[in-house]
């Protein structure tokens, strides 16, 4: 055998030997890096006809892409997850490629980013100010661009679900609330994907999905020492919404089972998408069986509400 072939020989058996004794954990990197957030990344997206800002901080920016056409278009506001928290790295650049995949099925998308717990302003009330603020761009945005605001579908991936569904509270919200918006964008159905439409119950379950606690942090305090926060941000404490909402269930079933069984007996016309197999990323990739189906869901959405 020729020394390059003893070399290649020895480099698989070194990758082969490292690959066993690592076991899961290298299991768990190939998984991330192929079907995470890196891969999500690296998935090619066109370019937005707007890249906006709805206000100072940097992180106060929103990519709106259109379809091919005349419109005027249904429009999705896509919301990233990431547990609310800088350091767990949710971006809008993580989630582009589902909005990029509606702009091809005709569906306008405005993606937004938000401040998140450990940027300035980030946390109560500002990330959900920030959400608001970007969904009401919508309205100038309409002026300029072919967008039917008749036809808003919220979407949200994870912590970015939770979001999602606050959208169709916003109308509700008293004006002492600290997020309360005196004209909100209405939406005309919300989509949640594989995350809460609750906090309070996702306290200690938060610890074990983001590696450290983020709802109370995220709140500013215990649902007992500010209920009237927790009841104001979470979807859950105002049903029905009295809007269709769709839900893609993915890796985290045993989290969203209750909500799905208030919406169900709360009335709400409701649509579930489940994957075949458990998947957190795959559901929001298109590329993927998991995220063509979350694409499939929003579009039968959008049509659901045409007029």
């Amino acid at each position: 055998m020729t020394k390059r072939r003893w070399l290649i020989v020895g480099g698989v058996a070194v990758a082969g030997a490292a690959l066993w004794f690592a076991g899961p954990f290298a299991y768990m990197l190939w998984m991330v890096y192929w079907h995470g957030p890196p891969a999500l990344e690296r998935l090619p997206v066109s370019k937005p006809v707007a890249i906006l800002r709805y206000g100072p901080a940097p992180q106060q920016v929103e990519e709106l892409r259109l379809p091919e056409g005349a419109g005027p278009f249904p429009v999705a506001v896509v919301i990233h997850g990431g547990c609310w928290d800088a350091s767990i790295g949710g971006t809008a650049r993580g989630i582009a490629g589902l909005a990029d995949a509606l702009t091809q099925r005709g569906i306008a998308s405005l993606n937004i980013e938000y401040r998140q717990l450990g940027q300035p302003g980030g946390g109560w009330p500002g990330t959900f100010r920030d959400t608001g603020a970007a969904i009401d761009t919508l309205r100038p945005l309409a002026r300029r661009y072919p967008l039917d605001l008749s036809r808003v579908i919220v979407v949200g991936h994870s912590a970015g679900a939770l979001l999602a569904t606050w959208s169709a509270v916003r109308p509700r919200l008293a004006p002492t609330s600290d997020i309360h918006a005196p004209t909100p964008v209405s939406p005309a159905a919300v989509v949640a994907i594989d995350g809460p439409s609750s906090l309070a119950e996702f306290i200690g379950k938060d610890q074990e999905i983001c590696d450290k606690p983020v709802i109370v942090p995220l709140m500013g305090g215990t649902p007992a020492q500010v209920p009237q926060r927790y009841r104001d941000a979470s979807a859950q404490d105002h049903l029905p919404l009295g809007v269709p909402q769709a839900i893609a269930v993915g890796a985290f079933a045993d989290l969203m089972a209750p909500y799905i069984a208030r919406v169900r007996r709360a009335g709400d016309p409701l649509a579930v998408y489940r994957t075949e197999r458990p998947s957190h990323f795959r559901i929001i990739n298109p590329t993927e069986p998991e995220g063509a189906g979350t694409v499939s869901l929003i579009v039968r959405t959008a049509a659901a509400t045409k007029r």
